[in-house]
């Protein structure tokens, strides 16, 4: 006899579902695709697209099996259920069991999509468009679904005791790690500096990442209930914090607000809360999210010129030090009247903070070497890069025969 299935339940999540959908395409597309040249512009966007739609029939196929199946010796899922077989369409999941499997499935699928197409933002406009699709393939199979089975399937981080919410290690210190690998075998463009062609793409990208984060963490609840709710309001705190953070870090820095700052700033706020948000309180996402501009503000403007990496977009800079600071908060504010499963240091437990400690690092060596070890087999057959030809050019008219513009 199957469990009952909540209608509310099921209702919340499908609306979650969709709000994360919302952030890769259109989401993550305008936001990279504004910060990009405008000779760029389209393949930017692409690759988010491709992104999803190629992540989308892989988690269908076997991604879904392997990272959130029985777990088998705490590294991988029993690939029982392969190309959605022997799922039933009216029956729970025990990692949700009060909505139908199907729904969890496209949740998780839609975190798996964003994650890897925050890593584009790395490698825009210069990567070849053929490498990236061979890419995220390897990269979701080979990184993605055994992290995610590590911290969220029952694998072997889930099983000490590692929190994380919705994606502090599994999402963003994943891509932001995997970012900065490959940069590093891509490396440097022609013209490193930053030149938005339409910072309004960006600011409207962004919202909408904001809007669609209420589904990403307030949905990881996987019920509509209080915890949704408080999941809810500090998520937005931290956000707001962080924004407000990095305006006047920029007025301090330079005497001038920045409109690229503020959204930066929000983004960066929205990955730190991420792995706590159903752990903490608004207090807690407010110090969260105010310190998490200083170090993301820091590692953009002093640590990526200090080291000479070209992180184009700066997604370690945000998502994975934002990440890596959201995960190592978690296992300090982790309040249990808020959640009784994550008690933090500052509530008693300080063996919870070393837990999130070796859990960034083990997911930040795996996902490191892990994607140099795909992005240079890639280079190795089918190279990475595009000729400096096309990279000066522009990648839209030379890979794919469009432009964003005729003017």
């Amino acid at each position: 006899m199957n469990t009952p299935i909540n209608p509310g339940d099921t209702a919340w999540m499908l609306i979650s579902t969709s709000l994360v959908l919302l952030m890769t395409v259109p989401g993550v597309a305008l936001f990279y695709g504004g910060l990009t040249r405008k000779e760029n512009v389209l393949n930017t966007m692409f690759m988010s697209l491709i992104a999803f739609a190629l992540t989308s029939i892989i988690w269908v196929l076997y991604g879904y099996p392997l990272a959130f199946g029985s777990d088998l010796h705490g590294l991988i899922g029993n690939p029982t259920n392969l190309l959605m077989n022997n799922i039933n369409i009216n029956s729970p999941t025990p990692l949700a069991p009060t909505i139908p499997a199907l729904i969890y499935i496209g949740f998780q699928l839609t975190f798996a999509a964003i994650t890897i197409a925050l890593i584009s933002g790395a490698v825009v406009e210069r990567m070849k468009f053929s490498a990236w699709t061979a890419f995220i393939i390897f990269w979701i199979s080979l990184v993605y679904v055994p992290v995610a089975h590590w911290v969220w399937g029952g694998g072997f981080l889930s099983q000490i005791g590692a929190l994380d919410f919705a994606g502090g290690t599994v999402v963003h210190i994943n891509s932001g790690i995997a970012a900065l690998a490959l940069v590093y075998l891509l490396g440097k463009r022609k013209d490193t500096r930053l030149l938005p062609h339409h910072l309004g793409y960006s600011v409207i990208g962004a919202s909408l990442l904001w809007f669609g984060w209420f589904g990403f963490n307030a949905g990881s609840t996987l019920t509509a209930n209080g915890l949704a709710a408080s999941a809810f309001l500090v998520t937005n705190t931290a956000a707001a914090t962080a924004m407000i953070s990095w305006i006047i870090i920029d007025y301090l820095k330079t005497g001038k607000p920045t409109l690229l700052g503020a959204i930066s700033g929000a983004i960066a706020g929205l990955v730190a809360i991420t792995p706590a948000a159903g752990y903490v309180t608004v207090p807690a996402a407010i110090i969260i999210g105010l310190i998490t501009s200083i170090f993301s503000y820091l590692a953009v403007s002093e640590l990526k010129a200090k080291v000479g990496y070209d992180d184009a977009l700066d997604v370690f800079g945000i998502h994975g030090v934002s990440g890596l600071w959201g995960s190592i908060a978690t296992g300090l504010f982790a309040a249990p009247f808020v959640n009784e499963l994550g008690t933090g240091l500052f509530y008693g437990n300080p063996k919870q903070l070393f837990i999130q400690i070796l859990a960034v690092v083990i997911v930040m060596a795996y996902s490191f070497t892990m994607t140099l070890i795909i992005g240079k087999l890639l280079d190795m057959t089918i190279g990475l890069r595009v000729s400096e030809k096309e990279e000066i050019e522009g990648l839209d008219t030379n890979l794919h025969e469009e432009t964003g513009y005729r003017l």
